[in-house]
């Protein structure tokens, strides 16, 4: 899965370490993500886009979205 949490995360001024702090996880839990090395829960996934105020569809790709 792909996905465009740093693209959102850097344009809102947010840093992994506050977005990991919304979302109760640690701050190598977003940079993992943000790097698809380890796909979120679907809770966590929620989290992050209610934190990014966007939706899920919009921050997460199958492999080979755009």
């Amino acid at each position: 899965m792909h996905n465009h949490i740093r693209v959102l995360r850097e344009d809102k001024k947010i840093s992994q370490g506050k977005l990991a702090e919304l979302c109760r996880v640690s701050r190598q839990t977003i940079n993992a993500i943000e790097n698809n090395k380890y796909d979120p829960s679907l809770q966590l996934a929620f989290d992050i886009a209610k934190n990014l105020d966007t939706t899920i569809d919009w921050l997460f790709l199958p492999k080979g979205g755009n």
